[in-house]
Order: structure tokens, then C-alpha cells, then sequence
């Protein structure tokens, strides 16, 4: 039976939790309002101190006033936007300290700006706002609508570095701080700037910045196989589906509305009309790339499409220009790998290639050797067959250095003949060779060969996909994830969220210039870097990869 799940910012768990809720019969007379801690953080503007508050889910201005003995009128005097926008779980509001209160009556001429920056000159007014962890300047100045420059000079700031949680107040839109000087542009300059075509401002966009306005909504379809119907239903891209909804939500928290419409596709139905398509800002799916083709068929006019999950859809983005393929290829590996060669070689190096002599099925050692000769990169070749694999130790040593470093590449995706190259490398070390093993993402599914062995080989790996539990972002990510779904996310889960988080957010901030965009708008995300490129056929295929080395000392290090 065809099943339509719509989804604004709803998720599994927030449903099976009010079952749950519901089953035992909690009454609403039960229901305690939520304490609202005085904050520690504090926050001080033109001389005055305020604690720096987070909203949480369900609190009131009457709960927080009574926590930090004030009013209500306090609270709006210095958050005068409250009127209108009201309270927003997880904002910054400012609660002002009895001193402040105090001050304030003395000179009420402050009360209707939320912060003042003192300048050489001139007094700028505006708004506080706190850095979030994904956050740049740039990123800052565009959603306020002001040059990096001035936040910059009422901050400051030395530098564009910011910091997580970081607090910077932002001028007002009429405020220009040039670099030169504190004076607005003049009219002639910024008739100017608006006269520039916009097609010429991003062949050069060091020489003007186009500021694109934000969308507050974004209408996204998501088409995925759940099998939500069925016995069996599919965990993969149910965890999918999960990670998208975490990203969506969290773009609503951050003023941005989200209308995710959810299809399950698995009776090979899209579920939708073509007019429910085409009113879609953006696609999400389908997976298989003979579903993607029967996608355009049914609306030629849709885009843009992103393919989530399988690299294999690739060649689509030869045939529609709306296409994107999110999940870089394995010829992309082999591409980064013979880059990352290149930018490491050092004049008494050498490279040597690995292969088996006689191999049935080489396909991908041909690629990879395809990839260093695009490269340009000079190598010594050598084969054998892995029945010689006890006597070879010295042969492969006789091609070696021993002066400088041996930056090896293993031209096959046999595991047997890969796990016989790196036994026989890891002897090669211990007869005081050095060596630097190179290789895809696959080398790390063989399950016999022993991760030590990595770690001695020191090997380079470049890969598709790569969660650092160490970066603060998935750390925030997982503890989301946890208190939402009560349980651990999976890969998929993680690239539900990145493609999701990444592609919404690039239509928002670009609209319908996201094609002009897309190849100037590169992201390392939670598990996936996207590094989209156009190809021959119109479309975007993704050239980002992450890179990690396995160190001597157990530890694996990603490479930034």
C-alpha cells in the first residue's frame, strides 16, 4: 500500500515518545514547568553587565523573570524584537543585573537598542549574536546583512577567527565600517556596485561580494525505499531518514522553515504528482540511478537532485544539469590518493606500484594506475604473482631507496594479494626500509589483514566517508541524535544529516543561483566533504574526500 509520510520537522521518536507518554497515563495535571537556571554566562555591553540566557523548551518570560527577580518589561526593554518574535527554544536572550536596571533608569536614552559599541567618533547600535560552531564571518555578515569589515571593527576583531559560543555585537544594516575608513561608500560607489551584472560578478569575486538574501523557507522533498509498510523494513535508509530530519530541524531552530515532505518509494511509486515535484525547491533521492532517470522523465523541469546514498548514479549527472551526485567516487579516491603522493614526494623519494602479475580481475588497479599517470607522477612498476609471495621480500626491496622515503601504492583490490603486499611491506621496515603506504577506502574492509599493520605501513588513506568522534560537531551531533531517537546513529544517519544539512543550506542561502554557487561553496561536514564540480553533461558530481593517517603510535590522525 502506497504511503505518503509528511514530515515538518517530525521524527520517530518524538512519536513513539508521546505514545509512551500516553501509556502511562501521565495526566496533564502532572506536568511540572521546567526550572530555569540563572546562567554563569555574562555579557557586557557599552559598560552595562546582562546574563547571556538560553531559552529552553516550555519556559516562559514570566518563569524567567521570577528566576533572575525582574519583569517582564525588563526582559523586553533590552530584547526590544521579543515583542514580536516571541520566546524561541534555544535563543539568547539578555537579562539585565539590578545594576543595569538601575543605570538604565538614570539614562533611559539606552533602553531601545540592544547593544552600543563605542567607536572613534560614532556610536554604532545593534544586536548580539552568539557564534554557533558552523558559523564563519562570511556566513555572520550575509545573514545580517553587513560587511565582515564592520563586525570586525565593533568587535574588535583582528582577525576573521571565531570562536564557538563566541558573542559579537552586529551594527546595524545602515552602518558601513570600510577597511580604509569609518565612513559609509558614497552614492556614486554604491550605484555603482548595484549597476555590476551579476553573471560578471562571480567570473571575479574578488572584486565585488554578492550578497545573496536568506530564504526563510525551503520546500524539500525527500523520495527513499523505507519499506515502511513491509516486515522487513530498510534500517539503512531509515537511519537516513532520521539524520535528514535532525538537519532540518535544526535549520528550523535556526530561523530557517523546513517543509520536508517524506515519500516511501519501495512499491516503485513516487507517490507524488508532477506539479508536487516541481513546486519542490529541492529533491532528495531517489537512490538507484534507473529511479532517477524515471524521476526526470515524469518532471523534466525539477531540480536540483540529489542523489544520497549510491555512487553508482554517477553517470546521470552527464544527462541533466540539475543533477548532483552527493557520494564522491572510488575514482575520486584514486584521484585524491595520486594528489596527495604528489604534494608529499620529496626529491629522494620514490613511488613504487604494486600489482599482480596475471591478475583475472585488476579493473581497479588499472585505475588507480590510470589516476597517477593523470597525476604525472613518475613511478617504478613491479608485479608478481602472490605463490611468490615468501621469496619477494628482496625483489621488492632491490626496487626501493633507502635514502629517502618509499611512497607505496598497491595496484589491486584483491584481499588476499593486498594483505600479501602489506605482510611483505611490513618485513621491508624492519630491514630499516621507510615506507608510506597510499590507498582507497576498501583496504580498510579487509578483514585479514591486521590493523598494526596499518599503523607500522603508516598508511595514507583517502576515503569517501570519515567520522572523527574527536570533532566537537559530531559530538553535538550525537548527543542530539541519542536524546531524539534513543540510540546511536549509524553511517547512514550521519549522511542523511550532511547532505540534508548541506544542500538545504545551500539553497537557502543561494536560491535559485545555487548552480552559479555550488563549485564556490565547498564543506567538510560531520562524515562527508563536499566538493561539487561540474562535468561535461551539465550536472555536479562530488570530487571531496577525507584523508587519515594511521600513526606509529596507534593513533589515527585526520588530515584537515
Amino acid at each position: 500500500m502506497e504511503r505518503r509520510i509528511k514530515a515538518i520537522i517530525i521524527s520517530l521518536a518524538i512519536i513513539s515518545t508521546l505514545s509512551a507518554v500516553l501509556a502511562d497515563r501521565v495526566a496533564a495535571q502532572d506536568y511540572v514547568a521546567p526550572p530555569v537556571t540563572i546562567s554563569k554566562e555574562k555579557v557586557k555591553i557599552d559598560g552595562k553587565v546582562f546574563h547571556s540566557h538560553i531559552v529552553l523548551e516550555k519556559q516562559t518570560l514570566f518563569s524567567i523573570s521570577k528566576a533572575y527577580n525582574v519583569t517582564v518589561d525588563d526582559i523586553y526593554r533590552f530584547n526590544p524584537t521579543l515583542k514580536e518574535t516571541g520566546l524561541k527554544k534555544n535563543s539568547i536572550i539578555l537579562i539585565p543585573t539590578a545594576e543595569t536596571i538601575a543605570a538604565n533608569e538614570s539614562h533611559p536614552e539606552i533602553q531601545k537598542h540592544t547593544a552600543v559599541q563605542e567607536l572613534p567618533h560614532k556610536k554604532v547600535e545593534g544586536n548580539v549574536h552568539m557564534v554557533r560552531w558552523f558559523e564563519d564571518l562570511a556566513t555572520i555578515a550575509e545573514k545580517y546583512g553587513v560587511s565582515e569589515h564592520s563586525i570586525m571593527a565593533v568587535n574588535g576583531l583582528k582577525d576573521k577567527k571565531l570562536k564557538n559560543r563566541q558573542k559579537l555585537i552586529i551594527p546595524s544594516p545602515a552602518i558601513c565600517i570600510c577597511p580604509e575608513e569609518s565612513e559609509p561608500p558614497t552614492e556614486n560607489e554604491t550605484a555603482e556596485e548595484e549597476d555590476m551584472n551579476l553573471d560578471t560578478a562571480f567570473e571575479d569575486k574578488d572584486t565585488v561580494q554578492v550578497v545573496f538574501p536568506t530564504l526563510n523557507k525551503v520546500n524539500a522533498t525527500l523520495l527513499i525505499p523505507l519499506k515502511a509498510t513491509g516486515a522487513s523494513s530498510s534500517r539503512g535508509n531509515m537511519d537516513f531518514y532520521c539524520g535528514a530530519l535532525l538537519a532540518a530541524k535544526d535549520m528550523t531552530e535556526e530561523g530557517i522553515d523546513v517543509d520536508l515532505e517524506v515519500y516511501d518509494i519501495a512499491n516503485g511509486s513516487f507517490g507524488t504528482t508532477k506539479a508536487g515535484l516541481e513546486s519542490s525547491d529541492l529533491i532528495i533521492g531517489p537512490v538507484a540511478a534507473d529511479d532517477i532517470r524515471k524521476l526526470y522523465s515524469l518532471a523534466p523541469g525539477i531540480g536540483p537532485v540529489i542523489s544520497p546514498l549510491d555512487p553508482r548514479s554517477e553517470a546521470v549527472a552527464n544527462e541533466h544539469e540539475t543533477f548532483i551526485q552527493a557520494p564522491s567516487s572510488q575514482m575520486s579516491q584514486y584521484r585524491d590518493m595520486a594528489a596527495w603522493i604528489k604534494e608529499d614526494l620529496m626529491s629522494d623519494d620514490k613511488v613504487v606500484v604494486i600489482s599482480e602479475k596475471e591478475a583475472r580481475a585488476n579493473d581497479e588497479g588499472r585505475k588507480m594506475i590510470a589516476a597517477l599517470d593523470s597525476a604525472g607522477l613518475a613511478y617504478t612498476p613491479f608485479s608478481y604473482s602472490i605463490l611468490d609471495g615468501r621469496e619477494i621480500q628482496i625483489p621488492i626491496e632491490e626496487k626501493m631507496t633507502d635514502v629517502g622515503v618509499n611512497r607505496v601504492v598497491i595496484a589491486s583490490d584483491s584481499e588476499a594479494f593486498v594483505n600479501d603486499v602489506v605482510r611483505n611491506l611490513n618485513l621491508i621496515i624492519h630491514d630499516k626500509f621507510n615506507v608510506i603506504l597510499y590507498a582507497p577506502a576498501k583496504i580498510r574492509t579487509f578483514e585479514t589483514i591486521e590493523v598494526e599493520n596499518f599503523h607500522n605501513t603508516s598508511l595514507h588513506a583517502s576515503l569517501t566517508y570519515y567520522i572523527d568522534y574527536e570533532d566537537q560537531r559530531v559530538k553535538n551531533f550525537l548527543m542530539k541524535y541519542r536524546a531524539l531517537f534513543g540510540t546511536e546513529p549509524t553511517q547512514f544517519a550521519f549522511q542523511g544529516y550532511d547532505v540534508a544539512r548541506y544542500f538545504l543550506g545551500l539553497y537557502s542561502k543561494y536560491g535559485e543561483y545555487w548552480n552559479q554557487m555550488i563549485d564556490k561553496s565547498d564543506s567538510n561536514m560531520l562524515q562527508s566533504s563536499f566538493v561539487c564540480r561540474p562535468v561535461p553533461g551539465g550536472g555536479f558530481t562530488n570530487t571531496g574526500i577525507k584523508r587519515i593517517i594511521y600513526g606509529k603510535d596507534y593513533s589515527i590522525i585526520p588530515v584537515k
